[in-house]
């Protein structure tokens, strides 16, 4: 392993294994937490201040004196950081040369300029122990002997490193492929699903889909020519119905095991008990309502739904303070008896990505989850959302799936939506094209949904450049 030739590392590695440990066999109260995210708070924001050109000059009426009163529940006190703050500061954003990362990363820059995200050693440690802590018990159901595959959407991003680093951590095989790659393509990528056997799919949910429609196009069976035990989706948004869904087309068991960025890195992470779970011991979380900012506290319920922001607690190359994902979430303090004394987060989306139809305002993952509720054994989808001659909202709905489909849940779906939405539902058979494959590199909204009430945005411009390459 890298960190035994690197004392630095190693020392680095073996505290937070231990206090993962100790974290998750329950041996941190709140109090605990709250004094370790103080600490690290202040530590985060002096590092930045001192290190970062970006920040230097944000917080330059930031004293010494302000830090040292800084609590994690004061947290407002700092400005916020937004993705256009990133892609206009570019490299001053960071803490740490280039020069003393490990490895470098960019966004894709889909719907504007890419922006740095390098690594450091400390990066990856914070981050992959997270996911090494909370993966142990959810893949060992699996057994002990798995190869697991690893789909990413390009060489410059950090999913392949990073799943690959905690399998090896947890003692499993990874194969690493990039079906949308020319030089390895859809085709080798089946091959290999079926020689190795692979047994475990990180992947889009996207991904999910296209792997089994290529390999019925291939002549094969994905319930019954592959190995796959479980599909681990991450990437996209993954509402119920669809996980569902794509658990039949494999017969495997799916999981949403990780909602992360590539600008803040890993922000949750799966549990055994089937839950995203926060990672406290990184980041600090907090929700604000989207359009006037204002702090969204727990309810009765203790829950909080809002845009994400998130501040990061370790000293790596680019750390955030209070960085607004643009992603809407539902964060739920932990139950009794949650695997990880850790809040559950479900992605519902971006900001950007809400819809309104006939006045009911819906988040994409509502959306999804709501109109393919009950539909099984399709490959593929996309929505369409025009007006009616009443100028009345009206959804289409496209499925790829095979001509057995059973038709007989599609009038329940219709009378679903025209209850509960006002609105009326068309369901057609089709192949709604290479568009749909783009929701991890633009957004879901771009990537799958036709939206006729609307001129074009920037990202439905970028999704249809990335489809036309695919095609």
């Amino acid at each position: 392993m890298f960190t035994q030739y690197d004392q630095e590392s190693a020392v680095l590695t073996s505290m937070l294994r231990d206090q993962f440990s100790a974290y998750l066999a329950g041996e941190w109260d709140a109090e605990k937490l709250a004094v370790y995210q103080t600490g690290k708070l202040r530590d985060v924001v002096a590092y930045a201040r001192a290190n970062s050109p970006f920040y230097r000059d944000r917080l330059a009426g930031f004293t010494d004196d302000h830090i040292a009163a800084l609590r994690i529940d004061t947290l407002s006190q700092l400005p916020f950081t937004t993705k256009d703050d990133l892609r206009q500061a570019q490299f001053d954003i960071l803490s740490r040369p280039i020069s003393d990362a490990w490895v470098f990363y960019e966004t894709t820059g889909t719907t504007g300029p890419a922006t740095p995200c390098p690594r450091t050693h400390v990066d990856s440690i914070y981050n992959n122990t997270v996911l090494t802590a909370y993966y142990r018990e959810v893949l060992a159901t699996y057994g002990e002997h798995q190869v697991i595959g690893i789909s990413g959407p390009s060489e410059m991003h950090a999913t392949g490193d990073t799943f690959g680093d905690v399998c090896r951590n947890l003692g499993y095989a990874v194969a690493k492929m990039w079906p949308v790659s020319p030089v390895v393509g859809f085709d080798r990528a089946l091959e290999v699903m079926r020689q190795l056997p692979v047994t475990g799919m990180f992947c889009t949910p996207g991904m999910a889909m296209r792997l089994a429609q290529k390999a019925i196009d291939s002549g094969l069976r994905p319930r019954l020519d592959f190995s796959l035990k479980v599909l681990l989706l991450t990437g996209e948004l993954a509402s119920p119905s669809l996980l569902e869904n794509i658990a039949l087309l494999w017969n495997a068991e799916v999981r949403n095991v990780l909602y992360a960025s590539q600008e803040a890195s890993v922000l949750a992470a799966a549990t055994s008990d089937g839950a995203l779970r926060t990672a406290p011991l990184i980041n600090a979380y907090e929700v604000v309502d989207p359009d006037t900012s204002e702090i969204v506290r727990p309810d009765a319920d203790g829950r909080r739904c809002g845009e994400l922001v998130i501040t990061n607690l370790y000293l790596g190359a680019k750390p955030l303070l209070r960085y607004r994902t643009g992603d809407l979430v539902r964060i739920v303090e932990p139950e009794p008896g949650a695997a990880v004394v850790a809040s559950s987060v479900e992605v519902l989306g971006r900001v950007r990505d809400r819809l309104s139809i006939n006045g009911t305002v819906l988040t994409g993952y509502d959306l999804e989850n709501f109109l393919l509720d009950g539909l099984l054994g399709y490959r593929d989808y996309q929505i369409t959302i025009d007006h009616d001659t009443q100028h009345r909202d009206r959804i289409g709905l496209l499925l790829r799936a095979d001509p057995n489909f059973d038709r007989s849940v599609l009038q329940r779906a219709v009378r679903r939506c025209r209850d509960s939405l006002d609105a009326s539902l068309t369901i057609r058979f089709g192949d709604p094209g290479a568009v749909t494959s783009t929701g991890a590199m633009v957004s879901w909204k771009a990537a799958r949904v036709v939206d006729l009430r609307a001129e074009r945005s920037i990202e439905n411009e970028a999704a249809a450049r990335i489809a036309a390459a695919r095609r």
